[in-house]
């Protein structure tokens, strides 16, 4: 079980806060913009013009150096979440981010939810009118070795017209957006869950894929990684009493201290699973 403190988060943020003007704006009149340098790596904007309906896609890609790793979006014990703020009145809007599946790391009994190579969140932006677009970003992650660093860009980009071709930038979603865990499917799925009265444990039923093409023999035999993910800076790991069956896996989660007076009723929780080269992620709805 993971938590992230709001005493980290405020240490972090003010480190952050601290360093801010520190980082240079990156801008561009064209569909991707410069590279952002920080001493543990960089980041950049990449974004397409809007469609018929206003709505744009576009990521941030993150290159972590060696050694270095960046967050998922509950990202463990002292880590904080990537963050994307688009400029009040610029006419453009966030709709959502994507995390593409992350890893899971141990070192003693800090865990981490992270990534330690290049990865690109896709992101889905609204335009208001139909005047030429400008994507006025703002972008804050951790980026981490033996400290956490805090990395904030601000990107400026000016899209052109629907017309023109933009291969390099659509390869570039086409490969961060085929990264995203799968929704729901027929042999991937979560078919049952339940909290205990003392809200101690969660209880999972899952369907899993069968073994893939390429993976050893011993692929999709063990359990697979579950990334429970409830009020926000609360993530959940621990697994207890996990029993496969064909395809069938039934296992217990281990809840810890949820916030002070916390009622899950009617509130929706994540779940992320990942089984040998497949993600599955999706929610789950409490009465």
């Amino acid at each position: 079980m993971m938590i992230i403190s709001s005493v980290s988060r405020r240490l972090f943020m003010a480190v952050f806060s601290a360093a801010a003007a520190l980082v240079p704006l990156c801008s561009a009149h064209a569909e991707m913009s410069a590279w952002a340098d920080n001493e543990g790596g960089r980041m950049r904007l990449v974004a397409l013009a809007p469609d018929a309906g206003g709505k744009i896609r576009a990521a941030l890609q993150i290159e972590p150096k060696p050694g270095w790793i960046t967050y998922w979006k509950e990202p463990g014990g002292n880590g904080i979440p990537p963050q994307v703020t688009i400029a009040a009145g610029s006419g453009v809007s966030l709709d959502a981010i994507g995390y593409p599946v992350p890893k899971h790391f141990f070192n003693g009994a800090i865990e981490d939810i992270a990534y330690d190579a290049p990865v690109t969140l896709p992101l889905s932006l609204t335009a208001a009118g139909k005047a030429p677009v400008a994507i006025d970003a703002l972008a804050f992650i951790g980026i981490c070795r033996d400290i956490c660093i805090p990395f904030q860009a601000n990107f400026q980009l000016k899209l052109g017209p629907a017309i023109q071709s933009h291969p390099e930038e659509e390869a570039i979603l086409q490969a961060a957006e085929a990264r995203l865990p799968k929704p729901p499917s027929a042999d991937f799925d979560v078919t049952a869950h339940a909290m205990s009265p003392d809200r101690k444990t969660l209880s999972l039923t899952l369907v899993l894929p069968a073994k893939g093409p390429g993976e050893s023999p011993g692929a999709g035999k063990s359990a697979p990684d579950i990334i429970v993910t409830g009020p926000s800076g609360h993530a959940f790991t621990k697994q207890v009493g996990g029993k496969r069956d064909g395809a069938n896996f039934k296992v217990d989660v281990a809840i810890g201290k949820l916030p002070e007076n916390y009622d899950i009723s009617g509130k929706r929780w994540g779940v992320l699973v990942i089984d040998g080269a497949r993600a599955m992620e999706t929610t789950l709805a409490f009465e």
